[in-house]
């Protein structure tokens, strides 16, 4: 390492402590709803960082050179105005995944299928174009009052082994923050952040995410882009109707190819593992049937596909989509699969890319 490179990784080294410092107290709810856009660079280039990237949505372990990095915009630290942006990109239908306030491959690809429906070029690039057509001066962030109902759902800590899962009535949440924060498309770290007196209780009022109504219409075809790692659905008009980042098979276990169709959508499902059919979890050689819920290994939404085995569903972990690899289906947000089970019929086709 030269001379100059340790004194950049100094000073390079302070800053990133003064940005972490002052991150906490700008992610407010008045800081997030008054974040200019324009601060966002136009393309996405990574901070390095040593961050395991299956820790959360959006950051990245990739390599670049650090002198390429515009300080004082750090990737690693969430941004007031990535998480307004993200929210006003979860309204419009082109899904951010978890709203979490840091720059990555999701929000650029939620970007450029938003320039897509507006008719702009799709480069997941932050334009004046963009900023003009995305800009809302209602709130993103708005409060609310927790209910029993919110909480209802929480089923203490979920195990990994499939054997113990089976063993359960309902996979539910693990926490009160995991609950509110799925509700309302959040980050843990971002719910908190916002929240930071909040005991997550019956009655409470909370900062969250003000996500207005979910999509609506009629998808007559699906897209699932297999390098882009997003679905997306389109209209009677092709017109893009919505599109959410996904997680689309592994290497070791690919998903299909070529186009099948919708057979049927089970909201809250049970799921059948067979080793001799799915693939081995830890040790259970035996068929298993684990009960439904949030945290099961197919979240609250099964999306039957006419290939054998295989079909689109969410998931328990919503901050690893497009991460980490599935065993070969298509892995959405329980928030994004629900959403995209309204828009289905039977028969849709389902072209894999």
């Amino acid at each position: 390492m030269s001379g100059t490179f340790r004194l950049f990784a100094l000073a390079s080294s302070i800053a990133y402590a003064s940005i972490a410092a002052a991150s906490a107290t700008n992610l407010t709810a008045e800081a997030i709803n008054s974040a200019p856009l324009d601060v966002i660079p136009a393309a996405y280039t990574p901070t390095p960082t040593n961050v395991d990237p299956t820790i959360t949505a959006s950051t990245t372990s990739t390599a670049v050179d650090p002198a390429t990095v515009a300080l004082p915009f750090d990737t690693n630290i969430p941004s007031a105005s990535v998480a307004r942006l993200q929210v006003l990109l979860d309204r419009a239908g082109a899904s951010p995944g978890v709203i979490d306030g840091l720059d990555g491959g999701n929000l650029r690809s939620a970007l450029a299928a938003y320039e897509t429906m507006r008719g702009l070029p799709a480069d997941g690039k932050i334009s004046p174009q963009v900023i003009g057509a995305i800009e809302d001066a209602n709130q993103v962030i708005g409060s609310y009052v927790i209910t029993a109902a919110d909480l209802s759902a929480i089923a203490g800590a979920i195990p990994k082994d499939y054997a113990q899962m089976a063993q359960m009535k309902y996979l539910g949440y693990a926490t009160a923050t995991e609950a509110l924060a799925e509700r309302f498309h959040m980050g843990e770290d971002l719910l908190k952040a916002l929240n930071p007196q909040a005991k997550f209780v019956d009655g409470e009022t909370i900062f969250v995410a003000d996500l207005g109504a979910n999509k609506k219409g009629a998808a007559v075809s699906v897209e699932v882009d297999k390098k882009l790692g997003q679905l997306r659905a389109y209209a009677a008009d092709r017109s893009l109707l919505a599109a959410y980042p996904a997680t689309i098979g592994s290497e070791t276990n690919p998903s299909p190819s070529g186009t099948h169709t919708v057979k049927t959508v089970v909201l809250n499902p049970e799921y059948t593992y067979n080793p001799k059919v799915n693939f081995q979890q830890g040790s259970n050689d035996k068929v298993l049937t684990l009960p439904p819920g949030p945290n099961g290994p197919v979240g609250t939404v099964w999306i039957d596909l006419s290939e054998p085995t295989f079909g689109i569903h969410g998931t328990p972990e919503p901050s690893r989509i497009d991460k980490t690899g599935s065993h070969g289906c298509v892995r959405l947000t329980n928030w994004d699969a629900e959403e995209l089970a309204k828009l289905l019929t039977r028969d849709v086709p389902v072209k894999f890319m």
